[in-house]
């Protein structure tokens, strides 16, 4: 498996007992979004929590970099289902619309295609209607169908598996039947197509695991149920960004006597008698604690922080079996003076290649980083002024690209020339002139990734979430290696996306037992004393 770079220096695990961790004290290793939920839910149930994070902001995925004005917005631009979010805040007493402010997007997104035809994704049933049978009118009972398909799945995989532990083999057992009538085994894009026989609709409505880092041709049918998730929520921005929900969870975590600690990196996961102990920070301070969760990649959690420790199913070995999400290319960028420029071009478009499935099977299973390519453009300036200059605009454009685990790829050679074919694109289907008004310019790539998240392979999703790589057979949230160890984020169950790692935070709740109460109101008495 391919390591992250060490920072600090090599320590050799110390004979000497760690100083008896306090019952109540809880560290959190990472502050992106599923790190954040799960330390609110444990300060809720009693815990003094510590988040640690080596970025300077929190968010992780969902971290902001601010340039020449313009702030841009470096992991996922929406939110489906803001219930998640409110049940979180409730869960801590608090009211989220009171501390961010949602947006609801209509339409949610365009997708352009090659030739010419476009795809306006939007709430209203009516209007899918029309929709779908403007482009195919013998499609429009196999799109409904699909919807119901969608439904269906989202009651089941979402509502029900997605909401409570997976980490015992019964569990899994006890639902195959449903599995079964559901056919899960058949792929996303296979249900798409089996449902409607227009191109333009099978992509439209397949295309939405490559937002959670998985193939639609082999990742399993039941994430059509995002198409729910989209009809039955809305697709909402929060204004300043997903950055401002981060930050939002740090004041509720900060008011319930918890800690962030930004710039310092957790080295390694430590254990006494069997047990998690604490951490150790990259420094070589030592940090006690009763329970750790580990928002960092399964893989870099397994792999790199449990380094010292015999691990009996997640292995280096087992780990590189695994398959993993594919990389991003992310070109961030920001021009001058064209707020009242490409009126036609809206707050999310998609904008596709001449190829579907060649495209993705270059990307997930050859690791070819081919010519053509589709792209996620990004422009959140159309509704929130303060992402750019007044009068200027700030853009992401987003390519799915092979992770490095496949090789042959040298980012240092590739970047340029790769973001020169993004910016070629989109002279050509949909922003032409851009190149003549840029300003400042980030780009990201799996490199990136690898280094400033932690990711194995710089993938951008973790692990994909193909079948045999999801529910118990994913990273657990309680630990089987480490008793005391519980896992968060991406990498873990329900899986990626914002739903999906509010949902790990959810799930691992119910796996924490509530902090010692007297322990816990003395910590509360000694916190507001100080």
């Amino acid at each position: 498996m391919t390591q992250s770079p060490r920072s600090g220096p090599a320590f050799v695990p110390s004979r000497n007992p760690l100083p008896k961790p306090d019952p109540v004290a809880a560290i959190v290793v990472g502050a992106g979004l599923g790190g954040l939920a799960a330390a609110m839910r444990l300060g809720a149930k009693g815990y003094r929590v510590t988040v640690i994070d080596k970025l300077d902001k929190p968010g992780g995925r969902a971290s902001s970099i601010s340039k020449g004005g313009h702030r841009f917005d470096l992991g996922p631009t929406i939110v489906t289902v803001p219930q998640g979010l409110r049940d979180l805040w409730a869960v801590c007493g608090r009211s989220f619309d009171r501390d961010v402010k949602l947006v609801p997007m209509d339409p949610f997104y365009e997708i352009r295609f090659k030739d010419g035809e476009t795809f306006t994704m939007r709430q209203s049933e009516a209007a899918m209607r029309d929709e779908v049978a403007r482009i195919s009118p013998g499609d429009l009972g196999g799109y409904e169908k699909f919807l119901n398909d969608a439904e269906k799945r989202y009651d089941f995989g979402y509502e029900d598996l997605g909401r409570r532990p997976m980490n015992k083999l019964w569990e899994l057992i006890k639902v195959l039947p449903r599995f079964a009538v559901l056919r899960a085994d058949k792929s996303v894009y296979a249900h798409a197509a089996s449902r409607v026989k227009d191109d333009h609709l099978r992509f439209a409505l397949s295309f939405h695991p490559l937002f959670i880092g998985g193939d639609p041709f082999h990742v399993t049918s039941m994430y059509i149920l995002v198409s729910h998730l989209e009809k039955a929520f809305g697709v909402h921005y929060a204004m300043g960004g997903i950055q401002a929900i981060a930050s939002a969870m740090v004041k509720v975590i900060e008011e319930q006597g918890g800690k962030v600690r930004l710039r310092e990196e957790v080295d390694e996961i430590l254990a006494e008698n069997n047990r998690v102990s604490g951490v150790r920070l990259a420094s070589g301070e030592v940090l006690p604690a009763a329970v750790v969760v580990s928002n960092a990649d399964a893989g870099h959690t397994y792999d790199r922080l449990l380094r010292n420790r015999f691990k009996w199913r997640w292995t280096p070995e087992a780990l590189k079996r695994r398959r993993w999400s594919m990389g991003l290319f992310v070109w961030h960028f920001g021009t001058k003076g064209t707020a009242k420029m490409w009126q036609d071009v809206g707050h999310h478009t998609v904008v596709v290649g001449p190829r579907y499935k060649g495209h993705v099977h270059d990307i997930f299973m050859r690791g070819h980083l081919a010519k053509d390519m589709s792209l996620y453009v990004h422009r959140p300036s159309v509704t929130d002024p303060s992402v750019a200059p007044r009068g200027d605009d700030t853009f992401y454009a987003l390519s799915p690209v092979p992770h490095l685990g496949h090789e042959g790829v040298d980012w240092s050679v590739e970047a340029d020339r790769y973001r020169d074919r993004v910016a070629e694109v989109l002279e050509q289907r949909l922003i032409p002139g851009f190149r003549e008004k840029l300003t400042e310019s980030v780009v990201f790539t799996p490199e990136t990734f690898r280094d400033r998240y932690l990711s194995p392979y710089g993938s951008g999703f973790s692990i994909e979430p193909r079948i045999l790589q999801s529910a118990w057979f994913r990273p657990h949230n309680v630990s089987e290696e480490l008793p005391g160890l519980y896992l968060a984020g991406a990498g873990t169950h329900p899986g990626a996306g914002v739903p999906g790692v509010l949902g790990t935070a959810e799930v691992l709740a119910q796996l924490v037992p509530d902090a010692p109460k007297a322990m816990a109101q003395t910590a509360k008495q000694r916190m507001a004393a100080e």
